[in-house]
């Protein structure tokens, strides 16, 4: 399987929008009220939202393709840009998704190394994320390659206030 990286501009914000929305409605909207869902897609996936992401120094999206087709996408926070830690020595690993028809290629795998291969060359000592409480697919997925929890912090879906586990993985030095 090739795969590849295309970091995302601002030039990108409207398929990174579309893919967005589609990944998270993929994997949530049947877990969540509509209501709640439909008011967090429309802010935290809008158009104005996504531009002042990608033009924050301390986040980077990046577009995974195998081929010329668009797989999916990650997003990586440094700094102040994290949701929680803040720490010069982590890096957050803050979205993961892969497109619905891609799923189960080994591409989520390869996105976490390359993550990983990322904290690494930045001198990270951890890559840490937030994951669902609820989603107990991804904890699984996590644990085989290495993370493990150490907090939890809340997540909004709207009003709907959920938990999310922090989880993290040492870097090798």
């Amino acid at each position: 399987m090739q795969l590849r990286l295309q970091k995302c501009t601002t030039a990108d914000v409207k398929l990174l929008s579309k893919i967005s929305k589609q990944t998270f409605s993929d994997a949530f909207e049947k877990d969540n009220d509509a209501v709640d869902f439909k008011k967090y897609l429309e802010l935290a996936f809008s158009h104005d939202t996504l531009l002042n992401q990608l033009k924050n120094k301390d986040s980077s999206f990046y577009f995974v393709y195998k081929g010329v087709n668009l797989t999916g996408y990650f997003k990586l926070n440094e700094n102040e840009a994290q949701t929680d830690l803040k720490s010069k020595q982590y890096i957050e690993l803050e979205r993961i998704y892969v497109l619905h028809d891609y799923q189960s290629m080994g591409i989520g795998m390869w996105i976490l190394n390359e993550s990983k291969k990322i904290a690494q060359d930045k001198l990270k000592k951890f890559l840490w994320l937030g994951v669902w409480e609820e989603n107990k697919k991804a904890i699984t997925f996590y644990k085989k390659h290495g993370f493990s929890k150490f907090g939890t912090h809340p997540y909004y879906v709207g009003n709907d206030k959920q938990t999310d586990w922090m989880m993290r993985y040492m870097i090798p030095k």
